[in-house]
């Protein structure tokens, strides 16, 4: 691509966002951040998954003299941003492991010449003195240090790589920095900034609202089967993601998927890099596969059309499931975050953090994550507000996650609470003797359980004494209480035992409001006919289109060995099939549809669109 050696006005930014993009404006900060960077100051930028960040970086680096470096941690993802922007017409290339000596030496040899836009590294490869020295030979308009979370050193996505970025200033003192996230805390926002020497860089921080997402939290019962209602009955043909805690989750989740006729893929470190590059490859490129995955998988994926993410096991942290959630609806259209946790996972969690390496403090701030992640799974308050009232911003009832759509009951759950801890209390003090939840909540019911006879519980007074409320109900109760720490576990066996607070319960000191369990929900529905939700809210008659253009991109896609997405959006797609152009003319007025794409694709899109029979 042929750009101005000099720096352009805003004006500049403008046009290049139209005829390189074909996008006929900007979202939010994205302008005022590009002109701060074109202009040569360095940013910090806080802006949500799908909120264009890429852009933030790429434009400036189309309009400063020399290339961008962008420092990325996605080596098995490089290849895929290089060929979407080379859809675009902008010259792209990336140097890591992957390659043979003879494209490293081609790549580098067009850095030098400056016959590269945009080079993306890993930050390991920042650490190799000879990366340093083909720097030193070519021109940097800017350094571009994506996923910037990652140096956060007790997040969730924490690489020891980038500590080493705070360097590049250092080294290449003229050169903008821009670092991007899309999650970060007010105290994970300041450890980037000071581990990044950023402190006096413009800080940027977007609204992290994500509202074509809808956030829904249920309790679990068969999570397997909840997860397949769910794809039946809401997700049939879509594109998601399955997050699991274990490889062991993940494989058996994945052929139980398969099995009831969802095609299903697994990724997670246990399996041969081969197959997990292939797995990835296939979920990029295909339409509709489902991925079960640990949370190794998603960091950087670009993929637009995932329908939804869900989770059948408690995430660490709200930060970690606010990024993983971020992967579903990139391209802005109707999305669901789902997640089923149960007790299992509250005393799971708790196990991992008291055998975890690190010191006391260490392990404070892991159960301070977690009883974040606690608070938003019991509140019966708006979830979206929750969700962003943690990263420090304000939001209204959004009107679209289950607690606003079906407001949960709250009920006096003192007395409950009161029976609960006492039993615990006894079971220690009458018997010296610790127990799981299972136990406790057998003797609540009054169940003479082999178990229950061995040791006797069945004299215990409080034997007996919790017969109002259902199994599932009393597991609720456990796992708010262990949310509200009135109630905790130790042990490798997750026995239950009192905490500091639970004596003001008992002493009729506090108040236990808790939230009411839903009614066990329906058997599953026989599976219904597969439909694309990206074909959903278009008019009857452009749904043949929109399907026939996606065939269209598929096999062209195949051909050129690239994601469908590199060829274009369904976003872009959907407004081609509703407007219907006959023109290349009309076509370039298409939002996603710039200068490269429409001299390479316009013809073929025109020809598919001539070839269908006439709208009604």
């Amino acid at each position: 691509m042929v750009v101005p050696a000099t720096r352009l006005a805003a004006s500049g930014a403008l046009r290049m966002l139209q005829r390189v993009f074909g996008y006929d404006s900007f979202r939010g900060a994205q302008q005022e951040v590009i002109d701060h960077v074109t202009a040569g100051g360095d940013a910090l930028v806080l802006m949500p998954t799908g909120g264009g960040k890429s852009l933030c970086y790429q434009i400036p680096a189309l309009i400063r003299e020399g290339v961008g470096v962008v420092i990325s941690p996605l080596i098995a993802l490089m290849q895929d941003q290089v060929d979407a922007l080379t859809a675009l017409g902008v010259r792209a290339g990336f140097l890591n492991s992957t390659q043979q000596p003879s494209e490293r030496n081609r790549i580098e040899s067009a850095f030098v010449a400056g016959e590269l836009d945009l080079l993306y590294l890993a930050p390991e490869r920042l650490r190799v003195e000879s990366t340093g020295s083909l720097l030193d030979r070519g021109t940097i308009s800017l350094f571009a240090i994506d996923e910037a979370h990652c140096v956060a050193q007790w997040g969730h996505d924490f690489r020891p790589d980038y500590l080493a970025l705070s360097a590049l200033h250092q080294r290449w003192p003229t050169v903008p920095r821009i670092a991007l996230t899309a999650t970060a805390t007010k105290a994970t926002h300041a450890e980037i900034a000071s581990r990044l020497n950023l402190a006096d860089a413009r800080h940027f921080v977007a609204s992290f609202d994500r509202p074509n997402i809808q956030y829904r939290i249920v309790a679990k019962n068969e999570p397997k089967r909840q997860l397949l209602e769910l794809l039946r009955s809401e997700h049939a043909g879509d594109a998601g993601i399955v997050y699991c805690l274990s490889r062991a989750s993940v494989d058996k989740t994945a052929e139980f998927l398969v099995h009831n006729g969802i095609e299903a893929l697994p990724y997670h470190a246990g399996l041969d890099a081969h197959t997990r590059a292939g797995n990835q490859a296939r979920f990029l490129r295909e339409d509709g596969l489902v991925m079960v995955a640990t949370i190794a998988f998603g960091m950087g994926i670009d993929k637009p059309d995932v329908r939804f993410v869900a989770h059948l096991d408690l995430p660490k942290s709200v930060e970690g499931y606010y990024q993983e959630t971020g992967r579903a609806g990139r391209d802005g259209l109707a999305s669901t975050a789902w997640l089923a946790y149960g007790l299992a996972d509250v005393v799971q969690q708790r196990k991992l953090i008291d055998g975890s390496e690190g010191d006391g403090p260490h392990r404070r701030r892991l159960t301070a994550h977690l009883d974040a992640m606690l608070a938003l799974c019991e509140t019966v308050q708006c979830r979206r507000g929750q969700l962003l009232a943690y990263f420090g911003q304000h939001a209204t009832a959004c009107g679209n996650c289950d607690t606003c759509l079906t407001p949960p009951e709250t009920w006096d759950g003192t007395i409950a609470a009161q029976k609960l801890l006492s039993t615990v209390l006894r079971l220690d003090r009458e018997r010296h003797q610790k127990f799981g939840a299972g136990q406790v909540i057998d003797i609540l019911l009054g169940k003479t359980t082999p178990k229950v006879t061995q040791f006797g519980h069945d004299s215990l007074t409080v034997f007996g004494i919790g017969a109002e409320l259902r199994d599932s109900e009393w597991r609720g109760v456990v796992r708010q209480l262990l949310a509200q720490s009135l109630l905790a576990v130790e042990g490798d066996y997750g026995t239950l035992v009192l905490t500091d607070s639970s004596g003001e319960v008992l002493s009729q000191r506090r108040q236990v409001l808790l939230r009411r369990e839903p009614e066990r929900t329906a058997p599953i529905a026989k599976a219904a006919k597969p439909r694309r939700a990206a074909s959903v809210d278009l008019p009857d008659a452009a749904v043949p289109v929109f399907e026939q253009l996606r065939a269209w991109r598929a096999a062209t896609a195949k051909e050129q060995g690239v994601p469908a997405y590199v060829i274009f959006h369904d976003a872009t797609l959907r407004q081609i099939a509703s407007q219907a152009p006959s023109t290349l003319a009309e076509l370039g007025t298409v939002s996603g549809v710039g200068e490269a794409k429409l001299a390479r694709y316009g013809q073929q899109i025109l020809d598919t669109l001539a070839g269908l029979a006439p709208l009604a």
